[in-house]
């Protein structure tokens, strides 16, 4: 490029659309489907909260361009500087966007486990979405460090507006981390609660029952799940989610107790939630087989 040139007008690229929830709370609502390179990985939901002195991003999609389309949102809201982005746990869909995020000076926080998991994952997640969404939508993904590790609940602070950070016991994933925007009261649960989308089990059925339980009581009237809403009254959002749960443990219980191999089980366990959700063949087996793993130690 040559820096003598004369300046020149280029095309600005698009702007990922958000709706206000709240006075200053924007949300995002990504496809209910798989990443391909038709949707460019555009399949969770992503939030930001403007302070009074700065933003912070509720997750960053699955892939830089999506990260640079949450950018472009704010920019035509505010210009104040982007001083958090909340990573709500280890999966691509709502991490790989975050390479914008950190070469702009923003502090990654995540849980605890986080920068481990994702250091352990990389390769596997970015070949994988690679070849999903296509060598053009993948340009410059790749994974963060976090800055600043959540172990136990802290709050940050955009300038007279707090964001509640949580992080919980093993139930999604091992790394699960919830957001809440202490003035509107809105949580942002990330993949702890699913709607429409079929729920995706990666770390215990066990504890994400005890974690919704315990979220259920929650002083909350509104969550933003990971997948579907983008809003959900609170505690009745949780509840097709505890039925679900409920059904894949009872179901993998019945199938260990009646002697069922693991190979036959899963393609029956849970199978009366079929009709209630989307996408439900790409994920319900796996989520038996991670049941069945766990539940057959009881």
């Amino acid at each position: 490029y040559d820096l003598r040139a004369a300046p020149r007008c280029v095309a600005q690229g698009a702007a990922l659309e958000f709706a206000e929830a709240a006075p200053g709370v924007f949300v995002h609502r990504g496809m209910i489907a798989e990443p391909t390179a038709g949707n460019g990985g555009d399949v969770a939901n992503i939030a930001f909260v403007i302070g009074a002195e700065s933003v912070a991003v509720i997750d960053s999609g699955s892939a830089r361009w999506i990260g640079e389309s949450v950018w472009r949102a704010i920019r035509a809201r505010t210009d104040l500087p982007v001083s958090h982005l909340v990573l709500t746990h280890m999966h691509p869909d709502h991490v790989l966007g975050a390479s914008l995020f950190a070469q702009a000076d923003t502090i990654i926080v995540g849980h605890a486990g986080l920068e481990r998991a994702l250091a352990d994952r990389r390769d596997n997640y970015l070949e994988s979405l690679q070849g999903l969404i296509g060598d053009a939508a993948f340009i410059g993904t790749d994974t963060v460090r976090v800055h600043q590790p959540v172990s136990d609940p802290v709050e940050i602070d955009l300038g007279g507006r707090r964001i509640a950070l949580h992080a919980w016991a093993p139930a999604h994933t091992g790394t699960d981390l919830t957001a809440q925007d202490l003035d509107s009261g809105l949580l942002f649960t990330g993949d702890l609660v699913f709607d429409v989308h079929t729920p995706a089990l990666d770390g215990s059925v066990v504890g994400w029952q005890s974690v919704l339980a315990e979220m259920a009581a929650l002083p909350v009237s509104q969550v933003m799940p990971g997948h579907g809403g983008p809003l959900l009254e609170w505690p009745q959002g949780s509840e097709p989610m505890q039925r679900y749960l409920e059904v894949l443990a009872a179901d993998t219980r019945a199938a260990i107790a009646a002697g069922q191999r693991l190979g036959n089980a899963v393609q029956e366990i849970a199978r009366s939630e079929a009709t209630r959700w989307q996408l439900f063949d790409a994920y319900n087996a796996r989520n038996a087989t991670v049941a069945f793993t766990e539940l057959e130690w009881e």
